[in-house]
């Protein structure tokens, strides 16, 4: 098929094009900064686009064409949640790019969304849970998703909306959990900062989110809201230690030195019905 991904120079992007190229489809690739494209090893194996997407002069079919497949993962400026740039800039410069290629035939869109839609919601999340954001960024997001579902109705076309969870690997922001925990250790520090470490969430290494996507590309009938998660809770202080056992580092923690996140519950998690019905299935 043929697969266009914005934002593919992100975290989940820049793992997400060789796995969809590993599945022999054709990728354009699109993302702002050529040089940071260059140095990625799919480079020149997809035909690659530098621009921005939210440019409302953006000619979409004559610079991308009609793609099978849309899969949307750019949104820039995070983690910065409670941002107003979320609503005045990437709602609608995403809502406004996703309605060209629809309006262009494109009849597959997939867009990540995330856990923060369901916002103070504790306990297991399912893919029918409402969603209640409190935060900018989860607001944006889940009005996106309506926006879509809207559009639907005018212009028939297959939406996936894959909400993730936490996703750690290479190439995460520097300032997340892990990253400052391996950084810190590099370092020699003795001590590592962290939140009390006794709220319950749900991780994925981003290798494993990439495949999970690279497979939904694969399977329109799987549509609607998806959570994509490991289905499993563990305590944010359970995987420092576990990512300390690995590194065979010694080093101490400081639980509490920040304190808990505002807009998140305590205890949640997803659960993944669909991804494990067509996981069954293939």
């Amino acid at each position: 098929m043929k697969i266009l991904v914005t934002g593919a120079t992100g975290f989940v992007g820049r793992h997400l094009v060789p796995a969809l190229i590993a599945k022999g489809h054709h990728v354009t690739a699109v993302a702002r900064n050529l040089e940071k494209a260059k140095v990625m090893p799919w480079y020149r194996k997809v035909t690659f686009v530098a621009g921005d997407i939210h440019n409302p002069e953006l000619d979409t079919s004559k610079v991308f064409g009609v793609p099978d497949v849309v899969m949307h993962l750019a949104w820039p400026g995070l983690p910065n949640y409670k941002e107003l740039f979320h609503f005045e800039v990437n709602l609608p410069g995403s809502y406004n790019f996703l309605k060209k290629m629809v309006l262009a035939g494109t009849k597959q869109i997939l867009v990540t969304g995330t856990c923060l839609e369901y916002g103070m919601q504790g306990g297991q999340l399912a893919e029918e849970s409402a969603a209640v954001p409190v935060t900018s960024y989860g607001q944006a997001k889940d009005t996106l998703r309506k926006f879509l579902e809207e559009l639907q109705i005018k212009h028939p076309y297959t939406l996936q909306w894959v909400r993730l969870f936490y996703i750690y690997g290479p190439g995460q922001n520097q300032n997340s959990l892990l990253a400052r925990l391996d950084r810190a250790i590099d370092d020699g520090e003795e001590v590592f900062n962290m939140s009390p470490g006794d709220q319950m969430r749900d991780y994925l290494p981003v290798e494993e989110v990439a495949r999970y996507l690279a497979l939904l590309a694969e399977h329109p009938e799987c549509s609607g809201v998806i959570n994509c998660c490991s289905g499993s809770p563990i305590s944010v202080r359970s995987l420092v230690e576990k990512r300390i056992a690995e590194r065979g580092a010694q080093i101490s923690l400081n639980p509490g030195y920040y304190p808990y996140p505002d807009y998140e519950p305590m205890a949640f998690w997803g659960k993944r019905d669909r991804i494990n019905h067509i996981q069954i299935r293939t």
